[in-house]
């Protein structure tokens, strides 16, 4: 079992029981410790400077197990190597192609990758923004091993490996694809549901102002409602939650909801492609909430008027009315 260091939590503990009078031998069985490591805790950080203040002190004791691990840290003693390390991610090398490349060399001086990541994400690398070198560029680091996944549970029947072959190879209209266009979250939770169908390319444009599951899905059954029953079969979304009450729309409009399998966004490809596109008139940045019934319309309406070469160079407008026909 890997040693873990005493948490602030058992120092208190251990302080109590100090006071107690109860024997070091008994403070290790009810930490569920090594005596040993009780002994070392109680030489490291036993408080002497003042006669009426000596003893063992939990958050003094926390504090200086901090700084002797601060002082053992390789990128913070060798100065060196961590020039070396802050050098190379500026370069856009991985942590894992730094430490590789040191060992290689074995001019004695190694590093783990694990080491980097710690270096980087420490309040020395904070200040230095090492993060933005990184693949990711992430602010925070995320847990080593992830959380669980939290993916609603879609009955098999409704997995994209069940949807009819004839939609995957466009044969047919009616068959859509759907996913939410989401925007910085200080403006607010209004956000876009974004709607395309498969054969013609049309393009829906749908406002929400939260990402509440009965909203989205019942303005994606207002959406489609007027079309004819043949232009609305089924409707393919990724597995956010907010696509959970995708019964209402078989129940109401006759539409047939399938969803991608987790983490596969190019299941959906369509839609994915069309989001692209739609970000050059709606960045992220935007507050979608201040943006006009008629802007969108219009956002809308050239998205669906422009030719595109998948469609011989027709628009998908004009694709949908001959299909319809």
């Amino acid at each position: 079992m890997p040693y873990r260091h005493l948490t602030l939590e058992e120092r208190r503990t251990i302080f109590r029981l100090l006071n107690a009078k109860v024997p070091v031998a008994e403070i290790a069985n009810q930490l569920g410790r090594h005596r040993a490591t009780i002994h070392r805790a109680l030489r490291r950080n036993l408080f002497r400077d003042v006669k009426e203040y000596r003893g063992y002190f939990p958050i003094t004791a926390e504090d200086s197990a901090k700084r002797r691990r601060q002082r053992r840290r390789k990128l913070i003693q060798d100065a060196r190597l961590r020039q070396h390390v802050t050098t190379m991610l500026a370069h856009w090398w991985s942590p894992e192609q730094i430490a590789g490349r040191l060992k290689l060399a074995g001019d004695g001086a190694r590093l783990s990758h694990e080491t980097i990541y710690r270096f980087v994400y420490s309040p020395e690398g904070r200040e230095l923004a090492l993060h933005r070198h990184l693949l990711r560029a992430r602010r925070l680091r995320r847990r080593r091993f992830g959380r669980k996944p939290r993916s609603p549970k879609i009955p098999l029947a409704r997995t994209i490996a069940q949807r009819p072959a004839e939609i995957g190879r466009r044969q047919e209209l009616g068959h859509w694809e759907g996913d939410l266009l989401v925007f910085r979250r200080a403006h607010g939770k209004a956000n876009l549901t974004s709607l395309v169908e498969r054969q013609s390319r049309l393009v829906r444009l749908v406002p929400n102002s939260d990402r509440r599951s009965c909203g989205v899905i019942g303005a994606i059954g207002d959406a489609l409602a007027s079309l004819p029953s043949a232009a609305r079969r089924t409707i393919t979304f990724d597995r956010g939650s907010e696509f959970l009450g995708y019964d209402h729309l078989a129940k109401s409009h006759g539409v047939a909801a399938y969803f991608c399998d987790p983490h596969s966004p190019w299941q959906k490809g369509t839609v994915e492609n069309t989001n692209g596109r739609l970000r050059r008139y709606l960045p992220g940045e935007l507050d979608i909430a201040n943006i006009p019934p008629t802007s969108l319309r219009e956002i809308e309406s050239r998205m669906n008027t422009t030719p595109r070469k998948c469609l011989g160079f027709r628009t998908p407008l004009e694709a949908f009315a001959a299909a319809v026909n």
